[in-house]
């Protein structure tokens, strides 16, 4: 092999995207192979993108792309280009928990954590669809997440909790709320 050919299977080719991320234009150039679980990780900076199983089956990688849940970890990240991806990290306002953090803060909803960026991401997108879920809804809803070190019914407590916070949300907070998700 020559040195000239060495070289050549280094140049990787890549593909300029521009995504939103949480409300915020990012345009950059990647490799077509890149994950948007590791785009999102790497390039962003956004450590609440967890990566579990590289499966697709653990949900802990669960985005929304255009709102709507996705295994970031299945994605690549030239697949995005010209959408609106929310990580949990977009979810909250100034430094205060949208309602689905606050409830699986306050339902104990977590033990390690690995698992709940992906549970929260799941329930917004399952409220936002259905703002009032029945049991089997959450269940169908959080279906695609796993969580291996506790039980569910905290997880389905605190999806009931935020859905009872954000039915009671005055309509202002949950314009300003659409609109900051919206904006992601």
């Amino acid at each position: 092999m020559s040195s000239e050919s060495s070289t050549q299977s280094l140049d990787r080719p890549t593909e300029e995207i521009t995504v939103s991320v949480n409300g915020e234009a990012v345009s950059t150039s990647v490799e077509p192979r890149l994950k948007l679980s590791d785009f999102l990780r790497q390039e962003c900076g956004l450590r609440g993108v967890r990566v579990g199983c590289e499966h697709g089956v653990c949900g802990a990688c669960t985005v929304l792309v255009d709102g709507k849940s996705t295994k970031s970890c299945l994605t690549y990240a030239v697949q995005v280009d010209g959408s609106e991806v929310t990580t949990v990290e977009g979810l909250s306002t100034d430094g205060d928990l949208h309602p689905i953090q606050e409830a699986f803060h306050q339902e104990h909803a977590l033990q390690c954590g690995f698992c709940t960026s992906g549970f929260v991401m799941a329930t917004k997108e399952l409220l936002d669809r259905n703002p009032d879920p029945d049991e089997e809804a959450i269940e169908e809803g959080l279906a695609d997440n796993i969580c291996r070190c506790t039980g569910y019914q905290n997880i389905y407590s605190a999806v009931d909790r935020a859905a009872e916070e954000l039915m009671d949300a005055p309509s202002d907070d949950l314009e300003d709320r659409t609109d900051s998700a919206g904006d992601a």
